[in-house]
Order: C-alpha cells, then structure tokens, then sequence
C-alpha cells in the first residue's frame, strides 16, 4: 500500500470520526476498505494505524466480527437460492475449502515475506557492521586528521616567526635602500649639474669643429675646382700638341729643320705639362695638410669629448641604463658622444643570440649591426645612440 492510498483511508476515517462515527464502524470501514477494494489481508498493525483508536484486545475483536460479518454475508446469498438442501451443503463445503486454500495461501505468502524480511534484516545488519567498520576507519582517519592539523598549525606558528624576522629584515633593508637612494639623488643632481657645464663647454667645441669642417669643405671644394681647371687646361693644350707632334715625327725625315721645331715644340709642351704637374702635385699637398688638420682637429674633439665626459662610474651606469632600455631617446640624444668611452657593443646579439654586434663609424656617425641576423641600429650620432637604437630593434622584432 502506498503512501497517497494510505492518506486517502486515513481521510475518510477521519471524516467518519468527524461524524460520530464508533471504533467499531471504524474499524469496519478499515477492513472493508483494505479486503475488498486494496485485497489486502487486514491485521491488527494496519487497522490500529489507520484509525488511530482502539487497543490491543479490542482492535481484534473488530476484526473478527468483520470475517463473521462477512461469512454470514456469503451464507445469506448461497441460503436465498433455490437451491437443493445438498447442494446448499456442498457450496459451503466449497466456500469452506475455498476458505482453506485461501488461509493457505496467505500463511505460506507470508512465510515467504517473513523470509524476505528476515534476508532484509540479515542484510540491513551486514550494513550495520560495514557501516560501523567505516566509521570506526572515519574515526582513525579523524583523529589522524587532527593530529596533521595540530602538526600544520605549529608549523603554521614557526612560519610566521620566521615572516616576522623576515619582516624586520626587510624594513631594515628599505630603510637602508632609501639612504642609498638619497644618497644616489643627491649624486645625481651634482653630476647633471657636471654635465651640463661640460654639454655647454661640447657645444662650444661643436660650434668651432662645425666651422672648420666649414671653411675645410669650402677649401677643398675650391681646390679641387683648381685641380680640375689645370687638368682640363693641360689636355686642352697638350691634345693639339701631341698632334702636331705626330704631324712633325712623320714629317721628320725629310725635314731636319721642321724637325728642329718639333722639337723645340716638344720640349716647351714637356716644360709645361712638368708645370701643370708641379702645380698639382702642390695643390694635392695643400689638400693632404688640410686633410691632416682635419683628421688632428677631430681627433682633438674626440679627446675633449672624452675627457670632459662622465667619470667610468656614471658612465657605466648610463650605459647599463641604455641596455635595460630605461632612457628615452630625448635623454640619449642630450647626452650626446659624453659617455661614448663607456659604451661597448653587445657579446651577442638580443635577437638571434648568435651573432656578435659590429660597431662601424662613418665619418661622424656610428651603426651598429649584427651581421649573423643583418639587423641595424642605423646610422646615429653616437656610440650610445647606435647601442640603443639596436636593441630596440631587437625588442620590437621579439615581440
């Protein structure tokens, strides 16, 4: 019987109670309900708990008076018939064994559910014990738990008496950091003061070098324009000569005298071409000494450049900065070639990390290149410059 059969019955009996209704008819209605529309056999257990009434001695009574109730009902409908006095007997013979089997069959129904309850019992205990085995393995293991927790929670006490030691360190070792680092800015200020005097003092040598390099282009220019002038001028006369001279030679044989003037002509075309050659060669020797100055004032500018530059220290420390990427280019571009000493090219190059940077000078100008990846800075006004364009172009192609 389910649960929503069972709420059903429990209503109308409630109901029925509701309306005066007696244990008995109760009771009644119980069996009624159970035997005929649920087939269920009724008992004592069954009807007590659906109406909630009666006791132990009075509930079977009931009981009893139903099955009476309901033989004398069957005895009424066989004894109504016209029926034959034997027969009568043999029907009731019949409902009786009928009666029998029935009675039968339900005690053998319920050995067998006694059995499967008993298999059920037997198989609930077998539970039982599992289930108190594994609470006792849960109670181990629990206690075990705690004895790992007490464990963690000392180490947990001796970790934090070691993050406090380490935090004292550490505000040791700020407070001394923020000295270093005070003592560092004011360092700093006195030699970005050092270095402005000596970038004022650069710019003043750049203004002479940036006029000699001048008046150097315009000589040169005007005697290279000379040297070039005596030249075309020597093969302008020496063309018709060497012409007439070829006219004379021919001529030679048969005239001795013409030939006397070819060669008087001839003679007066060596002296001139030996002078337009003296005058070259003393134009390319002035070119070659104001060539030399040159190269003397730049080698001078490179020295003032580094002597006025940073001490090895900042210097150093600059072109650490440079390498990190920590300056930006207005900053590389004021310091100009002052740190130039300093700076020295990769041992290997950030981007393939195979080949070994080259650092070229141009003239004025530096590059610096990789010639394993083919990779370039460019071509930049200094030393500093070069290094950072290079590894900015590493950086940019990495990522």
């Amino acid at each position: 019987m389910n649960q929503h059969t069972r709420d059903t019955l429990r209503q109308e009996i409630e109901a029925m109670r509701a309306e005066g209704a007696r244990r008995q008819d109760l009771s009644q209605h119980a069996c009624k309900r159970l035997f005929f529309d649920l087939g269920i056999r009724p008992s004592v257990a069954t009807v007590r708990e659906l109406t909630q009434t009666g006791s132990a001695s009075d509930i079977p009574k009931d009981i009893e008076a139903f099955w009476a109730g309901l033989r004398s009902a069957l005895r009424v409908r066989i004894d109504a018939g016209a029926m034959p006095e034997s027969l009568q007997q043999r029907a009731g013979e019949l409902l009786a064994a009928l009666y029998d089997e029935a009675q039968k069959l339900a005690l053998s129904t319920l050995d067998d559910d006694k059995a499967r309850l008993d298999a059920a019992v037997q198989a609930a205990q077998a539970q039982v014990r599992d289930a108190n085995s594994r609470r006792e393995a849960i109670e181990q293991a629990h206690q075990r738990a705690e004895a790992r927790a007490e464990a963690n929670a000392a180490q947990i006490a001796a970790l934090e008496a070691d993050l406090k030691v380490l935090r004292d360190q550490k505000s040791g070792a700020q407070s001394g950091l923020r000295e270093v680092i005070a003592r560092w800015e004011k360092e700093n200020e006195t030699l970005s003061e050092r270095l402005r005097r000596e970038q004022e003092s650069s710019g003043r040598l750049r203004d002479r070098v940036d006029e000699l390099q001048g008046e150097l282009r315009h000589k040169t220019e005007h005697y290279a324009q000379q040297i070039k002038d005596a030249i075309k001028e020597a093969e302008r006369r020496v063309h018709p000569m060497l012409v007439e001279l070829d006219s004379l030679r021919g001529m030679a044989a048969t005239h001795q005298a013409v030939s006397r003037e070819a060669s008087q002509k001839e003679f007066d075309f060596i002296q001139q071409l030996s002078a337009a050659r003296t005058r070259a060669d003393r134009l390319e020797s002035q070119v070659r000494a104001q060539s030399d100055e040159i190269d003397a004032l730049v080698l001078e500018r490179d020295a003032q450049r580094v002597q006025s530059g940073a001490s090895a220290e900042v210097g150093a420390l600059i072109a650490s900065l440079v390498t990190e990427g920590r300056l930006s280019a207005t900053e590389i571009a004021s310091l100009g070639t002052q740190v130039d000493a300093h700076v020295v090219a990769p041992a290997a190059c950030p981007a393939c990390e195979t080949g070994e940077p080259e650092l070229q000078r141009h003239e004025d100008e530096y590059e610096l290149s990789c010639p394993n990846c083919e990779r370039t800075s460019g071509e930049a006004s200094s030393k500093i410059a070069a290094a950072d364009g290079f590894i900015r172009s590493a950086r940019v192609n990495a990522s």
